[in-house]
């Protein structure tokens, strides 16, 4: 039974799931869609994987239960994967199959024109269909993978990793094809630890550190929030110290040297009045460059949700 149009479209409660004594999830509730793309973002060992697993039944969760498309989590999941489709992070492939053969064996029990689909998908993406799997690179497998998982015409899809191992441009191909995808008004959950790669095409951002969700927002919130960070940069370390201790006077201002830089804490999202101030101090020296509106996965975990995530 699908959901309704304004149900959310995938829903957990409480899905935990240890490996011996690593609990590689904490109990984690999640309510994601209709529809639009969902980013779920962690460095490596975080619990992302674990999670998709879960939630199209290829791993068994300790506790806690799981709905996908109106398709409750149970036994196999393949009642799950009859309604959404799923790009794995590893790319485990026949290599003796050509890539043509290749999707439609992933396509298997598939509707007919998924096949097709698929192959114009990878065929936009350039790929050598006539050529054996195992003379393809790395980023090639993961263009076969991702190409299947699009081809289905079902209202959910879960990609583990799509962009990984890609170079910037077909990076930017791969999620241009999935916010097409999403506007169609698919569900479309994807996993990376990079957020400069994702934010661009998600609508929502969910954060897993060490297997526990710390954050779940808009990418609008988060690039607001990501906006109070400022990074400057001097040509000397004594310039370095001075403009540590001068910004740190400033209202609003919590200022930390690292990695050469003074990276800067604001109060308010709005850097403006910030900037307008430092360029009135006139003991400090220009700086070499200031930066702002631009974070790593790595700082935005620290500064804006205090915990360590890589």
């Amino acid at each position: 039974m699908p959901p309704h149009p304004s149900e959310p479209t995938i829903v957990a409660r409480g899905l935990a799931r240890a490996f011996g004594a690593r609990t590689a999830l904490h109990p984690t509730d999640l309510a994601l869609g209709p529809g639009g793309v969902i980013g779920l973002l962690g460095p490596n060992g975080s619990g992302k994987s674990t999670l998709l697993r879960m939630l199209v039944g290829l791993v068994r969760p300790d506790a806690g239960s799981a709905v996908v498309a109106g398709v409750p989590l149970a036994g196999d999941g393949t009642a799950i994967r009859r309604r959404a489709t799923y790009a794995p992070g590893e790319l485990a492939l026949y290599g003796e199959l050509s890539g043509r053969d290749h999707l439609g064996w992933l396509l298997r029990g598939r509707e007919r024109a998924a096949r097709s689909r698929a192959i114009a998908l990878a065929e936009t993406l350039g790929l050598p269909l006539s050529a054996r799997v195992r003379s393809y690179s790395h980023g090639m497998k993961r263009q076969l993978l991702f190409s299947a998982a699009l081809a289905p015409a079902v209202p959910v899809r879960i990609l583990d990793e799509p962009t990984e191992g890609l170079d910037p441009t077909k990076r930017g191909e791969v999620l241009d094809l999935v916010a097409d995808d999403a506007r169609a008004g698919r569900t479309i959950l994807l996993s990376s630890h990079h957020l400069g790669e994702v934010d661009r095409a998600c609508d929502r951002l969910v954060f897993l550190a060490a297997g526990r969700k710390i954050a779940d927002e808009t990418a609008a919130s988060v690039a607001r929030r990501a906006r109070r960070l400022v990074r400057v940069a001097y040509a000397t370390e004594a310039d370095l110290l001075l403009a540590e201790r001068e910004v740190g006077r400033l209202a609003g201002a919590s200022p930390r040297r690292e990695a050469g830089r003074l990276s800067v804490l604001l109060e308010d999202d709005d850097p403006r009045a910030f900037l307008a101030a430092l360029s009135d101090l006139r003991v400090l020296p220009a700086p070499q460059s200031v930066e702002y509106g631009q974070i790593s996965l790595q700082e935005l975990y620290r500064e804006l949700y205090g915990v360590e995530g890589c």
